[in-house]
């Protein structure tokens, strides 16, 4: 297999990305710095809070590597606020990479109190239906003409792409399904084994594994060593 995937690790859910990756058998590395993108081909921007890591992009410079390794056929995936910080218009702020032909509202649903669960079908992604999380998530309002909707849902999308970007404003790294990360891989030219389903011993904890400090009761028992080479 080749070609390694790397998870934009500034903050946000870092982590979570890395044990689906893995699940699947995929080269996987944190990125911090601009030596981090040598040999990658494809990075995640993950969940989490947009502003800090707008803030924290720009601070570092990796706002000018994530730029110029799209120009050099890096794909991006962003996932919540990863979809709004490649987003070339966010409605009432000011775009931060502004990479992808999109208008996005941020908080577009309410508080944390107003997160919920979906289980759609996206047919382009996988076969059966998926379960989707929306946390705090944005809407996409408009798509630009060179991107196609994966998901549209009464007055807006949920997750769209065009020829090196996917966006979704879901989080797929908090549920059982791979079938993103999956698509994604694919999308990076990273040839994948037939499919598979869901790791049969997921839980909604599983993502600690793969945390840099033991934090989880099974780490006592041993079992911190399965995720310790995936950053």
């Amino acid at each position: 297999m080749s070609g390694i995937i790397g998870v934009l690790a500034l903050q946000g859910g870092v982590v979570e990305h890395l044990a689906h990756l893995a699940a699947l058998g995929l080269p996987a590395r944190r990125v911090r710095q601009a030596a981090d993108f040598e040999g990658l081909t494809g990075l995640i921007l993950p969940g989490g809070e947009s502003t800090c890591l707008s803030r924290l992009l720009r601070r570092y410079g990796l706002d000018r590597e994530i730029a110029a390794g799209l120009r050099a056929g890096l794909k991006l995936w962003g996932t919540c606020a990863g979809a709004i910080l490649l987003a070339r218009e966010v409605v009432g702020e000011t775009a931060s990479l502004g990479l992808m032909d999109i208008r996005v509202q941020r908080n577009a649903f309410g508080s944390q109190l107003d997160s919920f669960n979906r289980t759609l079908q996206v047919p382009a992604v996988a076969p059966e239906p998926i379960p989707l999380t929306f946390i705090r998530a944005p809407k996409i309002l408009h798509l630009g003409t060179a991107v196609s909707p994966l998901l549209e849902i009464d007055d807006y999308c949920a997750a769209a792409e065009d020829r090196d970007i996917l966006v979704t404003v879901f989080h797929p790294e908090l549920t059982p399904s791979l079938a993103f990360h999956r698509y994604f891989a694919g999308k990076c030219g990273i040839p994948l084994p037939p499919r598979e389903d869901a790791p049969a011993d997921w839980q909604a904890d599983s993502w600690v594994d793969y945390a840099p400090i033991p934090c989880h009761p099974r780490h006592a028992a041993g079992g911190a060593g399965r995720g310790r080479s995936a950053g």
